[in-house]
């Protein structure tokens, strides 16, 4: 059975000196996202609505060495979101990463789906990381360098039964990937989206596999035979930020276990 990596992927101090921001920094896959990147030498920013969830972030920081401040932000408030990008800015000289990390999903049948469901989603991963995006994007390109990762999905072209929501925003959110990376790559600006499929990680199991049986039914669907660790989820992220990854743009990398590719005709997911 592959055992997944627990060593970093890239050289230490790849990010020495650079500025990163992750939004939803504080737990789950942005929090691990937001120790790779610090623990590489980045000065990390963590931002989400909730500062309790910073501690564990800050925590670490203080005790490994590395650099990492974190904020309160609501990113549906594109004002609030442009004036702490600024605040970032003036703080810390420039904002060189973005990893657009933060949403929000439940499972809920389409038919069942209340408009304020639709807009909670809809507002944080789509018209947020636009807004965040769109704030960082405007100081990158006054000095004419930055990069910007989007966390999609991969139901976001294939559609999903029970996540309507996050399917359109996640949609959108490759859409808007795709526009930014074609107006702004010339201008020195990246953009570039990771569509991770399942990963193990305390809110995805609250709110998307809340028990052991949805989680095994899961798992027998990917071909790799397992879940991804957020751990190697971020390293990806953290390539995807790096000079390695200079030559890539609008584009997507999908780390799925395969579990997007077709099946045969007649074919089922092989027990293991």
């Amino acid at each position: 059975m592959y055992e997944p990596q627990s060593t970093p992927l890239l050289p230490p101090d790849t990010f020495r000196g650079k500025v990163a921001i992750v939004t939803g920094g504080g737990t789950g896959l942005g929090l691990e996202v937001s120790r790779a990147l610090g623990r590489l030498g980045a000065n990390v920013v963590v931002m989400s609505r909730d500062a309790e969830h910073h501690k564990t972030i800050l925590d670490d920081g203080a005790r490994e060495g590395f650099s990492v401040t974190s904020r309160t932000l609501d990113v549906r408030e594109p004002d609030r979101v442009a004036e702490a990008f600024l605040e970032i800015v003036k703080s810390h000289g420039k904002i060189d990463i973005l990893m657009n990390n933060a949403a929000g999903n439940f499972l809920c049948p389409a038919e069942k789906l209340r408009a304020k469901g639709w807009r909670a989603v809809i507002d944080i991963a789509l018209s947020g990381a636009f807004y965040c995006a769109q704030s960082a994007g405007r100081h990158m390109l006054k000095r004419g360098d930055g990069v910007i990762v989007n966390v999609i999905a991969t139901y976001a072209w294939s559609g999903m039964p029970n996540v309507i929501h996050s399917a359109a925003a996640k949609a959108g959110l490759w859409a808007v990937t795709r526009t930014l990376a074609a107006e702004w790559g010339a201008r020195g600006v990246r953009v570039v989206a990771i569509a991770p499929g399942a990963f193990d990680s305390k809110g995805a199991e609250q709110n998307l596999w809340p028990d052991a049986a949805q989680h095994e039914a899961i798992r027998r669907t990917i071909p790799a035979g397992r879940f991804a660790t957020t751990f190697e989820v971020a390293q990806a992220m953290a390539y995807l930020a790096s000079p390695w990854a200079h030559y890539m743009n609008g584009c997507c990398l999908t780390m799925d276990g395969g579990r997007e590719l077709p099946k045969g005709l007649g074919e089922t997911p092989a027990e293991s």
